[in-house]
């Protein structure tokens, strides 16, 4: 009899731990699926979300411009057409402050409302056109799918520093490829009134996501000082995170105003 009762009891002690397995065995399966779910909708549902967003954007900004204007277009004395050499200029007016002035920053003087998007990027390297808005928030802005204008720098075609960011990964990514873009590619900026055509000329790899110098007027990196310009010009800076799936640090790219043209 004490045989029997051992044997019971160590059928007893390896079921329960055998149910103790399995229910961890559930857990484990669960929380996997569960993580499977959620890199799912980073990786590959806000990217469909943010994408279709931004391009019925960029088609309600343009049918917007297309209709004001009624086709019968602009003229800007001095104002460079793309290929011009470089010797393109702002159009009279383009302002000589920190906003930017001349066009605005809506096509009408008046500055854009935070979160509006009053203009569209477009990299042709990089098969990319996207809206700008203002400000770099993530729910209203960068989590669109947009591209944010950093806040207190230029605008669209005026002296000082036109800064932008965008994501590098998820909700659209729009500047997930922007580690490929090289000196002497073209950038444009399109707003309600003009064209502006920038061409890429520094790049900085890396840098600490504090780094405001890059954003400045005269864009000089503080950590990396040797990475910069020293010059008053027309700059065109583009910000996202580096390496790939993290914030860790920054990558820089600067343009130069190469021309613009009416829209």
């Amino acid at each position: 009899m004490r045989v029997s009762v051992v044997h019971q009891r160590g059928r007893r002690r390896r079921a329960r731990y055998a149910r103790l397995l399995w229910n961890g065995a559930e857990v484990v399966a669960t929380l996997g699926v569960v993580l499977l779910l959620l890199v799912a909708h980073q990786l590959w549902w806000t990217n469909r979300q943010a994408r279709e967003g931004a391009e019925r954007k960029v088609h309600a900004l343009e049918r917007e411009w297309d209709g004001e204007e009624g086709g019968d277009g602009e003229t800007s004395a001095g104002a460079g057409e793309e290929g011009g050499g470089g010797r393109g200029v702002p159009p009279a007016g383009a302002g000589n402050d920190r906003s930017g002035g001349g066009e605005g920053r809506t096509g009408s003087g008046s500055p854009p409302r935070w979160d509006q998007a009053y203009a569209v990027l477009g990299i042709p390297r990089l098969g990319l056109r996207v809206p700008v808005a203002e400000g770099v928030g993530k729910a209203g802005v960068l989590n669109k799918g947009y591209v944010g204008h950093y806040p207190g720098t230029a605008q669209p075609g005026g002296v000082g520093n036109f800064a932008l960011a965008g994501h590098r990964n998820t909700h659209g990514e729009p500047f997930r490829y922007l580690d490929r873009l090289r000196r002497g590619d073209r950038v444009q900026v399109e707003t309600r009134a003009a064209v502006y055509t920038y061409v890429v000329d520094r790049t900085l790899p890396r840098t600490s996501p504090g780094d405001g110098g890059t954003i400045r007027a005269i864009p000089r990196s503080t950590v990396k000082p040797a990475y910069g310009y020293t010059e008053p010009a027309h700059y065109l800076t583009l910000t996202t995170c580096t390496p790939q799936y993290t914030s860790t640090y920054r990558l820089v790219v600067w343009g130069k105003l190469r021309s613009v043209r009416p829209r």
